[in-house]
């Protein structure tokens, strides 16, 4: 049985640590109820609005035809299946339930969730709602070490808790080791990092970025980390790599979180 939250860390191969805390049964109840609340009340709306148009109402409903009952019989299921699928695709492994407790779907190896792992996770929530309310599934969470049901199993992803977003704020406010030569005026970096087209950047890119800053401080390898990254950055940005000096990888990257949040 797992313990309600989890904290799990996770080896990029660019060697950062990623932590997330595995999320418990208790949250993602409560995020599966506010979404089946959502799902159940698009479901009442959409057939009802059905039923007014193909059998002129409710008075009518013995009289409608197989076609009808099979139309919001597909309905149904595709508000079911698809409204996950939708969600996690469009906010980033979140639904309207999981965003509103704060927690999302990540791949086992801490990276975004694809379309591939959507669709496999959420086509097998059939069988973890067997033989109601989510009982297999709620069977598998107990005896899974990370809380994971069936669904999650089959897609190798994980539920974690949603880490703070990073404010222009609070990226103003990170400062580099007492090591005197990274400590230094950034300007060059700035500079050379205004140039460069941030918008090719993913929002992976930029999760990557700040849990740098995030973490800079207590990272012994920070500037060798720091150098990596920002190469993976300025590839992805179609840039020359190794542009910058060490000593000032930190101070792009800081740029470029900075730029990527105020264009958006």
């Amino acid at each position: 049985m797992t313990a309600p939250d989890e904290f799990l860390n996770i080896d990029t191969p660019e060697n950062v640590v990623f932590g997330y805390e595995v999320v418990g049964i208790g949250s993602r109840f409560l995020a599966a109820l506010i979404d089946t609340l959502i799902i159940g009340f698009l479901l009442i709306a959409t057939n009802a609005i059905l039923i007014l148009v193909f059998v002129g109402g409710f008075n009518n409903l013995s009289s409608a035809s197989s076609i009808v009952i099979a139309l919001i019989s597909l309905i149904s299921f595709a508000f079911f299946w698809g409204y996950y699928i939708f969600f996690e695709m469009t906010w980033n492994g979140s639904s309207p339930g999981k965003r509103q407790v704060g927690i999302r779907v990540i791949r086992a190896d801490g990276t975004p969730i694809t379309l591939a792992e959507s669709v496999i996770r959420n086509l097998v929530r059939l069988i973890d709602f067997l033989p109601g309310a989510y009982g297999l599934g709620l069977v598998t969470m107990f005896i899974d070490g990370k809380a994971r049901r069936l669904g999650d199993l089959a897609a190798n992803t994980l539920v974690v808790r949603e880490q703070t977003a990073v404010s222009l704020e609070s990226l103003s406010q990170i400062t580099a080791p007492s090591n005197p030569v990274v400590s230094r005026a950034p300007g060059v970096a700035e500079q050379q990092a205004n140039k460069w087209p941030v918008e090719k950047l993913t929002e992976a890119d930029i999760q990557l970025a700040e849990s740098l800053l995030q973490r800079y401080n207590d990272l012994p390898n920070g500037s060798t980390l720091a150098t990596q990254i920002l190469n993976r950055l300025l590839e992805r940005m179609e840039q020359p790599t190794n542009t910058v000096k060490v000593i000032d990888a930190i101070y792009a990257i800081k740029r470029i979180v900075q730029i990527y949040h105020y264009e958006r």
